[in-house]
């Protein structure tokens, strides 16, 4: 037991402090290992990515820090770049802070005045949507996102990709 928590710190510590040699864009390591009911082996898996963006909107309070996970896990189900939907947040609603009251709506999404019922939910759509609606009709880079999501804003997509690289400094990729 011990030995696996020692380990897991080890790997954050170590990870942390050569945050500007590592990129988590698809760091994945496995901190554990235990037997499951059917006796066969089974990995616990750290993602530093779900550990980045974690501490990140941890950093600023946000309300979306307890769905750091469920964001990644959308962004893979997706193909999107990790940071792109809380990055949007970010320049929308200050991570979730700024919105109208329970719409969960932290992405200026129809300018910021649909509700949605959860922040599953929303986040939900928001990923299918930039899949969909966005990346898979062209729109493959934040500037080309932000030309058709914050149209006559010649500063938002600039906004988003600094908090992109603030939560972590590995390339953009939307080719995947």
């Amino acid at each position: 037991m011990f030995k696996k928590i020692g380990v897991f710190l080890f790997l954050i510590i170590f990870f942390l402090s050569n945050a500007d040699t590592v990129s988590a864009e698809n760091f994945v390591v496995s901190a554990s290992a235990s037997l499951n009911k059917r006796g066969r082996q089974e990995e616990t898996v750290f993602d530093l990515r779900i550990f980045k963006l974690t501490m990140f909107l941890k950093k600023y309070h946000s309300p979306l820090e307890p769905y750091a996970s469920y964001i990644i896990q959308k962004a893979d189900e997706y193909s999107l770049d990790w940071r792109l939907v809380a990055a949007i947040s970010g320049v929308e609603s200050t991570f979730g802070k700024n919105m109208p009251r329970n719409s969960y709506n932290a992405y200026g999404w129809a300018n910021g005045v649909y509700k949605f019922h959860s922040w599953e939910e929303s986040l939900e759509i928001v990923s299918k949507t930039l899949r969909e609606k966005y990346v898979n009709r062209g729109a493959d880079s934040v500037e080309k996102i932000g030309r058709i999501y914050a149209p006559p804003s010649k500063t938002w997509a600039g906004k988003v990709k600094y908090f992109m690289n603030k939560i972590d400094s590995s390339p953009v990729d939307f080719t995947h």
